[in-house]
């Protein structure tokens, strides 16, 4: 399971993000998948996804 990959994040499942005022700094926010917003089957920062509070980001760490 890789970052970049869309069909590897699913709804639900807890990620770390880097949100887009967070970018500068690198700093990570945890959060639970509500929608996928990245169309494309693959992205090379990372699919962007929005989290159940409604923070926008794009995945940097998928959590088991």
């Amino acid at each position: 399971m890789t970052k970049q990959n869309r069909k590897d994040i699913k709804p639900g499942m807890e990620v770390e993000v880097v949100l887009k005022a967070d970018q500068t700094t690198g700093k990570l926010t945890r959060g639970v998948v509500a929608e996928i917003l990245t169309s494309s089957e693959f992205h090379p920062r990372g699919i962007k996804v929005r989290l159940a509070d409604g923070q926008v980001g794009r995945v940097q760490n998928i959590l088991v």
